[in-house]
């Protein structure tokens, strides 16, 4: 590809970016009580919000109902086209209806307001024109308009488009902030997500135990203890005393210690080479927690508790597998 025509590429790409971003601005500028009155229209819905538009605004509401969604206000996308033909039965009186439409003059939308008005529906409108029928009809007006698109033929909807979008992020993130949303709720709704697994996966729910779990008791002789290292794959194994209480952890670490002082590993009982005190969690505790844990004290397994008792335990290859990390 020639230089001329990077050029031209990159020119117009700046161009695009500079008209969007600049409505962008605008728009910012135009935000006022409006924009507040329908936040607490939002706020107050006992229902649902139907966010509704047709073709390229269609995409954009899909979008905008999908974050309003994952952010704590339940929202639906409404097809207008499908809703005139029996998919207005999606909406309830106890909704709120989120209309785009950068004319305010779409044949679909407009088709199905007089039913919406009969249902006693309030609209928030967000449109370009405040004329517009449908911005006339809407309880609330949202001022989406732009000076031009991006597009050189001020046709196809670019700066139009990302400022409705905008708009929309606007909406659901000052709604996620009133109602008190936090990253626990919005791991909720996205389980399978990087940040669901670290906010919802609980050490009792990938500890190794029952028969998983490896341990001895103070009079194992250490060969045996490292038997049972070998059998179980954790790197260690717990030591327990003759009540079944936790008094010590037997690693590899306290392997190598041990062969430097020329231990009798057929001899030697594991509770005279062991480490006293061992780092523990509890299995109700967040797997992300154990990660902090492992990592701040640079130890490669964790021994876990319940109720004072050891019930289990996990190392880094666990957490990795469950994607925590």
């Amino acid at each position: 590809m020639s230089s001329s025509k990077d050029s031209r590429f990159i020119a117009r790409a700046r161009r695009v970016l500079s008209v969007e971003a600049a409505a962008l601005d605008t728009a910012s500028a135009r935000i006022d009580a409006s924009f507040a009155e329908a936040c607490e229209l939002l706020l107050a819905c006992k229902g649902r919000v139907a966010v509704t538009g047709m073709g390229k605004s269609g995409h954009v509401a899909r979008k905008i109902a999908a974050t309003l969604s994952s952010t704590g206000t339940p929202a639906l996308f409404l097809h207008p086209g499908e809703a005139a033909h029996g998919d207005l039965g999606m909406v309830t009186p106890q909704d709120v209806v989120l209309a785009l439409s950068y004319s305010g003059e779409s044949d679909e939308l407009l088709a199905i307001v007089p039913s919406l008005k009969r249902l006693g529906v309030p609209i928030i409108a967000l449109t370009g024109n405040r004329e517009s029928t449908l911005g006339r009809e809407a309880r609330v007006w949202l001022d989406a308009s732009v000076a031009q698109e991006a597009c050189p033929l001020n046709l196809a909807p670019t700066a139009s488009t990302t400022v409705a979008l905008a708009l929309g992020d606007a909406l659901a993130v000052a709604l996620l902030e009133e109602r008190g949303f936090g990253a626990e709720d919005f791991a909720q709704s996205h389980p399978g997500g990087s940040l669901g697994r670290r906010l919802l996966i609980h050490v009792a729910d990938i500890m190794r135990h029952g028969d998983a779990l490896p341990v001895v008791h103070t009079t194992t002789t250490v060969r045996d203890a490292l038997m049972e290292i070998s059998r179980k794959g954790l790197g260690m194994t717990a030591v327990l005393d003759e009540q079944h209480n936790l008094v010590g952890i037997f690693t590899d670490g306290d392997l190598r210690r041990a062969l430097d002082r020329n231990v009798d590993v057929h001899q030697t009982c594991v509770a005279d080479v062991m480490t006293n005190n061992p780092v523990t969690i509890e299995a109700s505790r967040l797997a992300a927690e154990a990660v902090l844990i492992m990592e701040s004290r640079r130890i490669g397994a964790l021994l876990v508790m319940q109720q004072g008792r050891l019930t289990g335990a996990l190392n880094m290859h666990d957490l990795l597998q469950a994607r925590v990390v």
